[in-house]
């Protein structure tokens, strides 16, 4: 609960990005639209704001007619949707409202919608009948249709905003995520999401602090607040106080030298007390950010994130524009290893190029290497690109989202039908490179001896494994506080890994976010992985963690924990253990 003193407002949520930053605040909404407030229309205007009002009503319902229309027969769920907020748009209830409320209490449409469709959702929302519950979803999406074409249908394009700013949304896709400018956006708050959403993940790999699953950021705070957000702890500040502000200044300079000197001895060997090396790699988006890897003492990519280079875009990108960010980025981090994860779109990266099919549930949906395989021309311009790119340096290629063997020897075709075609075009490429199989879902676990046999490393994606095994939807802030990595059902399913890539004498690494916290080591340590790869401002603390333990104690510790029978106690062990050392490093939560 918001704890209130005057105007200053203390809001607390997930921490999902370290660091404090103070400055104000800019809100946008989560199609990018500035937030429109309330503002009182002249009696001799009313008129014209009713106009107003259904000419964007008009326009939603053309946008959808034409959906519908275009829409594959196969997809007839999704159109049944459409179809119901087409009906919505004539409702009373809705449309009826708005106008009423418009003429008489001579508000602007904006604040008439808002008010209408939160009266709705409440009056919904209590209802017995579930049918009658699920709608307030389509209520939702249709005025935010409506309130886009209100505001000018223009979105705010977060990557051309041109002043220091905290960004204030009630969740910011990846696709938004990606565009920020760091020399512009210091921070940035949701009201959804949790610290293993993609969000949250962008935010840490960004290097900015950032707050999540406030729930009522968006109510609270107004455009132009002056605001402090310590992403360490998860609390938001609005308006506060000198004092305060004095405070976490203060906070801020003590974080940033403790990171300095983290950092300052991250060029070092990631070596155990007695003796035992870990391969310390990074994960990034952007080719940018290879120096940002290499400077923090990274031995390389163990995870390039490609979809970004396909989003915030309305075509496909060609060839060369991929050939030409993959060479540059294996060019930098030669003759340091780079692993490239093929296109992993849907779920909750979106890419306008693909049309405008909605999916129920897309997490469980056609994404990863199942949305390769069926577009197979995306697919094999990205591996053509790749294996070009593959000239300059040490290149492997990961394929995300598998689930059977049937899938792995697909893609596996696909990559000798890409460099046959190279061939033929007589283009410069090279077919030496490993591939491997991103460990995301519990199937891919239980086959892991049959997939094993046809690829030459596994890397594990604990965020989608977590959130598969559990059934935790990692953007959920409701759910957040179950996404444990220590679990005892993911450490089996780690130990198995690990039993089985030795029986197969094949590579093992951990590439999700379970890796980037120091916390955790010991225990992948003592289990016997042999690299991992994390967002670069985590790699100078998992490497000081590494150079403080001992390769034999944690084969102890691991096999100790492995008989727990529950994350909490895992964690309490770990955390009686490495006291000292985590304090060290400033890290001393999960």
């Amino acid at each position: 609960m918001p704890e209130t003193k005057s105007r200053k407002i203390i809001l607390t949520g997930i921490g999902a990005s370290p660091g404090i930053c103070i400055g104000k605040a800019y809100l946008v909404d989560k199609e990018g639209v500035e937030v429109v407030g309330r503002y009182y229309i002249e009696p001799d205007q009313i008129e014209q704001e009713v106009k107003r009002f259904k000419a964007a009503v008009k326009k939603v319902r053309d946008e959808l007619r034409a959906i519908i229309e275009n829409t594959p027969k196969e997809f007839l769920t999704p159109t049944s949707i459409l179809e119901t907020q087409e009906v919505l748009l004539k409702d009373k209830m809705l449309y009826g409202k708005t106008i009423d409320t418009i003429e008489n209490e001579s508000v602007n449409a904006e604040w008439a919608l808002k008010k209408v469709v939160t009266k709705a959702r409440e009056t919904f929302q209590a209802m017995s009948d579930s049918y009658l519950k699920e709608r307030v979803a389509d209520i939702v999406q249709l005025s935010e249709r409506i309130m886009h074409n209100l505001v000018g249908a223009v979105p705010v394009d977060i990557g051309k905003i041109a002043k220091r700013v905290i960004l204030v949304a009630p969740d910011l896709s990846p696709a938004e995520t990606s565009q920020i400018q760091l020399e512009r956006i210091k921070g940035f708050v949701t009201d959804k999401g949790g610290k293993a959403s993609h969000t949250g993940i962008l935010a840490r790999s960004l290097e900015i602090p950032a707050v999540l699953g406030l729930k009522t950021a968006t109510m609270e705070i107004k455009n132009e607040d002056l605001m402090i957000v310590d992403g360490s702890a998860g609390i938001v500040i609005i308006d506060p106080s000198e004092q305060q502000l004095i405070d976490y200044e203060e906070r801020k300079i003590e974080y940033e030298q403790h990171k300095a000197e983290i950092s300052r001895r991250s060029q070092a060997p990631a070596e155990t007390l007695d003796g035992h090396r870990l391969a310390v790699l990074g994960n990034i988006e952007r080719s940018e950010q290879v120096t940002s890897v290499l400077d923090y003492g990274g031995q390389g990519i163990g995870l390039y994130r490609t979809e970004f280079q396909y989003m915030g875009r309305t075509d496909f990108p060609t060839e060369e524009e991929l050939y030409e960010k993959y060479s540059e980025t294996v060019e930098v981090a030669s003759p340091r290893p780079v692993t490239i994860r093929t296109l992993d779109i849907n779920g909750d990266k979106y890419i306008a190029a693909q049309g405008s099919y909605e999916e129920q549930n897309p997490a469980l949906g056609l994404r990863g290497i199942r949305y390769c395989l069926q577009r197979p021309d995306v697919f094999r311009t990205q591996l053509r690109a790749i294996l070009r790119a593959a000239v300059h340096g040490n290149v492997s290629v990961m394929f995300p989202m598998v689930a059977t063997l049937r899938e792995v020897l697909a893609a596996k075709q696909a990559v000798r039908e890409a460099a046959e075609s190279l061939a033929q075009d007589k283009i410069l490429y090279s077919d030496r490179i490993s591939l491997g199989v991103l460990v995301e879902v519990p199937s891919a676990v239980m086959m892991a001896d049959l997939l094993a046999d046809e690829v030459d490393f596994f890397s594990v994606g604990t965020n989608d494994l977590i959130q598969y095994t559990l059934a935790i939807d990692r953007g959920n802030e409701k759910v957040a506080h179950l996404f444990r990595p220590l679990d005892p059902a993911i450490l089996r399913m780690l130990k198995h890994l690990t039993d089985v890539a030795k029986e197969k004498n094949i590579q093992l690494f951990i590439c999700g976010e379970m890796a980037g916290y120091p916390i955790h080591i010991p225990i992948l340590m003592g289990m016997g992985m042999d690299g991992l790869s994390v967002n670069p401002q985590s790699i100078p603390s998992v490497k000081h963690m590494i150079r403080s333990i001992k390769k034999q104690d944690t084969e102890a510790l691991a096999a100790e924990a492995l008989k727990l029978r529950s994350a909490e106690k895992v964690f309490q062990m770990l955390q009686s253990n490495y006291k000292e050392i985590l304090e060290e490093i400033g890290q001393r939560k999960q």
